[in-house]
């Protein structure tokens, strides 16, 4: 009853607004199109507006789902078992004796004081755990992102010199942490999708080339001023220039880096030479950052003992003991006001960088990660983390490879590395007094080393995408040359204007028929080989092998005058005037207008298409008197999953343009393999989907042949007779059977219609077929056909004959059809 209201409300509504809602709709065909009365109809119903709602609306299920999958370790903390616990102790172990002396070394890269990524450190592991879809991810303070933090704090201090660089750092955490929470909680996690490859490791190879020039100066002792925080062309000529005001920090800077990379690599090749030992080599090599910062520390320790006002080199200096910068973080308009334009880049930082490891790390180890599941992971973290004094934290590239490497089970292995960083708040700040600061870069520099990308990697680039690896180089170099933000913008942008510039200039392929056969060994494979086998068959490949294909491979046109055109790129406004540009202009050049004039007098030519001379008029008439007239065109939509208002009024635009050129014939326009409904919708909005009315010389509708796609009720093969007969099966010879043949036209026309289910019923006449089977016998093929129809059911819908479900379908329709119009009939076949 309400529907009933409902639809009347609607209609008037409509009818008042001057909205004609059965303008679009398709003509009432009959529905007993099939020839057997037993047969299954179907009658696609057109989706609505309240279909698209209730498709996208969420169930109660999925309502519940989404509040339990906010904590995903509900699916798992009830197995937990002591081999898991092991596992994560000794990953928690050791990724914790990592990041100590990493989260103080990127704090002082964030010019925070180093206790501030002690905080961070503890903060991220301690909490990413309770919305973590990844065991490996280790969230926390990380180089690149305190580098730019450092940036902020910097710059912003400039301007507003009023302002603590604690502050800024606080509220830049708790507003990107905010972004990045409520896009997680929408679900927006596929925003990361539109960030390429080329553009996140042009991104992480400029920024470790960056820091690693910034931290040179610290590693040497130079005690000449300038800046670190510039382009980094410019520090490391800056460095160069000024190496003889170089001290004895080079001593503690250059050794502790030399150590880092021995340790490993004398690890890793004892490893080699010892597999049964790796395990053991791996650890000691994890654990090369604690042992060297222990070692130079007792160094410092020794020397400096007695001069802590005065020490021979510079050192780390005092460390708090416990949570001393605990406090609620000040969040003003003032405040933000003051970095809102570095927003964006802090945003995108903290989620490429941990989306990409976090992806990475997941394949390696065979799980799938929920990009706004850890949308939100990250974004917790840096909405509680202020609080304590943390400062913005992602996923850390090489911590990551540790916890992978050491064994880790489950995202619980973060909560040991927070018990092992609070150790270190509590009961080592007066061991990190004596750190060298030296020493610390060494460990900076040693650990953003590995985010370089090798050679190897951007020739792999090169093989795979030229472009791409263009784009790599450039956004490198762009990022020494100016900064990291900058470089992060600009290879966005230009991998952002290359993806459009690639669908704006998809160009589509016209198709081709060539039959093939299917060769075991050395010979053809025959029915009886392999029950499922089609051989030969009908393929369609691209008229000029441009999909590399053998070029001495004839591709036949399918039907003179019918045109099969395959989209590549999807169909959308950025590319549908180029695909029909392309299409018109091929038309153009391999067919000749039905009548050749059109007009009746002169001033009936329309500006744009200006009489040719008489002397030429004959002429253009003898050139393309040997060109078919225009028929049928079929477009291939495999590639198209939605279309929009522009390219449904590009077709519209197109049709009209082909049909005055066909004129007084109307122009088939066909559809295989469209997969969406809505675009569906969309195309019989725009008129398409049903025959175009066409009416003969004497005024009268021309009838046209429905012609359909049928299958098996209940999917079983004991339904079609067991002995193969190809004339009952799709895709083996039929094709050829409703192509015009220049033998026998005529039995080729009457062939379609004793094949197909056509409307109009003729007898077969008393030429033999191709196969050479006699009259009898194709009568007693029909016969047989009909008994099966009455087990099988139309695929796709009857109300749209002109919707097929595959090409070979769609050819056969358009060519059954072709010959309908008066004064062409046999035009294209002659």
């Amino acid at each position: 009853m309400s529907d009933t209201k409902s639809s009347k409300l609607g209609h008037g509504l409509a009818k008042g607004l001057g909205i004609d809602l059965n303008e679009t709709r398709s003509p009432n065909f009959h529905h007993d199109s099939i020839e057997d009365p037993h047969s299954h109809t179907y009658v696609e119903p057109e989706p609505t507006a309240g279909d698209w709602f209730r498709e996208h609306a969420p169930t109660t299920r999925q309502a519940v789902e989404y509040f339990y999958n906010l904590f995903p370790f509900l699916a798992w903390i009830m197995s937990y078992n002591v081999q898991w616990l092991i596992g994560d102790l000794v990953a928690g172990i050791t990724v914790g004796a990592v990041v100590v002396p990493q989260g103080m070394a990127y704090a002082i890269l964030a010019e925070l004081p180093p206790e501030y990524g002690l905080y961070t450190s503890f903060m991220g592991v301690l909490i990413y755990w309770f919305f973590a879809t990844s065991k490996d991810i280790t969230i926390g303070p990380v180089a690149v992102m305190s580098t730019l933090v450092g940036g902020i704090i910097i710059s912003t201090k400039e301007n507003h010199p009023e302002l603590e660089g604690t502050d800024i750092a606080s509220a830049l955490a708790i507003i990107c942490g905010a972004i990045v929470t409520f896009l997680g909680f929408i679900r927006f996690g596929f925003i990361v999708d539109f960030i390429p490859l080329p553009a996140i490791t042009a991104f992480m190879t400029g920024s470790a080339i960056s820091i690693c020039a910034g931290q040179v100066k610290t590693l040497l002792g130079e005690t000449a001023k300038f800046s670190t925080r510039g382009a980094t062309y410019r520090v490391i000529i800056d460095t160069l220039k000024h190496l003889p005001s170089a001290t004895m920090d080079a001593s503690m800077g250059m050794t502790a880096l030399a150590m880092l990379y021995g340790i490993r690599s004398a690890c890793n090749f004892v490893a080699r030479r010892n597999p049964q030992r790796a395990k053991v080599f791996f650890f000691i090599s994890t654990l090369r950052t604690a042992f060297v910062i222990l070692f130079y520390t007792m160094i410092s320790a020794a020397v400096n003992l007695h001069r802590r006002d005065d020490p021979a080199f510079k050192i780390l200096g005092e460390v708090p003991r416990g949570f001393t910068h605990a406090k609620v973080p000040r969040v003003d308009t003032e405040i933000i006001r003051a970095f809102a334009n570095e927003i964006p880049a802090a945003v995108i930082v903290l989620l490429i960088e941990h989306i990409a490891i976090s992806k990475s790390f997941g394949r390696v180890n065979n799980y799938t990660i929920n990009p706004s599941q850890e949308f939100i992971a990250i974004g917790i973290t840096n909405l509680l983390g202020p609080f304590l004094g943390a400062y913005p934290a992602t996923g850390s590239f090489s911590r990551t490879a540790i916890k992978s490497k050491s064994g880790v089970r489950t995202p619980l292995a973060g909560v040991i590395t927070a018990v092992v960083v609070l150790l270190a708040i509590y009961a080592l700040p007066a061991v990190f007094f004596y750190i060298p600061s030296a020493s610390l870069a060494g460990v900076i520099i040693h650990a953003v080393g590995d985010l370089i990308t090798p050679p190897s990697v951007t020739y792999q680039f090169w093989r795979v995408a030229p472009l791409d690896a263009i784009i790599f180089l450039a956004g490198v170099i762009i990022i020494i040359f100016t900064e990291i933000e900058i470089g992060i913008y600009c290879t966005i942008c230009v991998s952002a204007a290359v993806l459009l510039f690639r669908l704006a200039k998809a160009r589509g392929q016209f198709m081709g028929r060539v039959r093939i056969h299917s060769v075991i060994g050395d010979h053809l494979l025959e029915d009886d080989e392999d029950p499922y086998a089609i051989s030969p068959r009908t393929i369609y490949l691209p008229t000029t092998h441009s999909d590399g294909s053998n070029p001495d491979v004839k591709v036949e046109q399918p039907s003179p005058g019918i045109f099969i055109y395959r989209l590549s790129d999807g169909l959308n406004y950025p590319n549908a005037n180029h695909y029909t540009d392309h299409l018109v202009d091929h038309i153009f050049k391999t067919t000749r207008r039905t009548t050749q004039d059109i007009y009746e007098s002169p001033g009936d030519r329309p500006w744009n298409d200006p009489a040719p001379r008489r002397s030429k008029a004959k002429a253009n008439i003898d050139n393309t008197s040997h060109l078919p007239t225009l028929k049928a065109v079929i477009l291939d939509f495999s590639s198209v999953n939605n279309v929009d208002v522009t390219s449904i009024q590009n077709l519209i635009d197109v049709r009209n343009q082909l049909d005055r050129y066909a004129t007084p014939d109307k122009v088939q326009w066909h559809f295989a393999h469209i997969n969406n409904k809505w675009t569906k919708r969309a195309l019989v909005a725009g008129g398409f989907g049903f025959p175009p009315s066409v009416s003969n010389s004497e005024g009268s509708q021309q009838p046209w042949k429905a012609i359909f796609t049928v299958a098996e009720v209940d999917g079983s093969p004991d339904l079609v007779t067991n002995k193969r007969n190809p004339d009952l099966e799709s895709g083996s010879d039929d094709i050829d059977n409703t192509l015009p043949s220049k033998q026998y036209p005529q039995a080729t026309e009457r062939s379609i219609q004793s094949q197909t289910l056509g409307i109009e019923k003729e007898q077969l006449s008393d030429v033999p077929s191709r196969d050479g089977s006699t009259v009898a016998e194709r009568r007693e093929t029909g016969n047989n056909r009909k008994r099966i129809l009455g087990t099988m059911a139309v695929v796709e819908g009857i109300n749209r004959p002109f919707f097929h479900i595959d090409i070979t379908s769609a050819l056969q329709s358009a060519v059954a059809n072709s010959h309908r119009s008066s004064g062409s009939e046999l035009d294209a076949s002659k």
